[in-house]
């Protein structure tokens, strides 16, 4: 990992709800919002970009854990802003704090956590389970 990732870098990520972010199940909507899972990959991406300028060759960021609670519904259409901050580098772990809104209100908040580690590490890992 580069030098320079620190407590307190921020990226940001903004989206437009549409139809396909709602949460649906057996192909049948629920409801015209943003779905739970949809909000988490957003602050799974917006998390990842903190490492993004941060990784050498041969590295790569894999999850470790995501915690988030969904607190507002944003409906389709609605322009939604996902942040990451980090507030840990330790070794290859960077956790960050993670939160989404919009204009009427915070949409969700939690946490992600992310190792650097080199590749080939990860593909061997990833070949153990295949």
């Amino acid at each position: 990992m580069r030098d320079g990732l620190a407590p307190g870098q921020r990226k940001t990520w903004e989206i437009t709800v549409t139809e396909d972010m709602c949460p649906s199940f057996l192909g049948k909507r629920v409801h015209p919002v943003l779905s739970t899972a949809t909000m988490i990959s957003y602050m799974e991406w917006v998390a990842r970009r903190t490492i993004l300028d941060y990784l050498e060759e041969g590295e790569e960021g894999i999850g470790h854990s995501v915690s988030v609670r969904h607190l507002a519904p944003a409906p389709v259409g609605k322009r939604v802003r996902f942040f990451a901050e980090v507030t840990r580098v330790e070794g290859p772990r960077v956790d960050c704090r993670v939160w989404a809104e919009h204009d009427k209100a915070q949409i969700g908040e939690g946490e992600v956590v992310q190792y650097i580690l080199p590749k080939e590490k990860i593909e061997a890992r990833i070949q153990a389970m295949a």
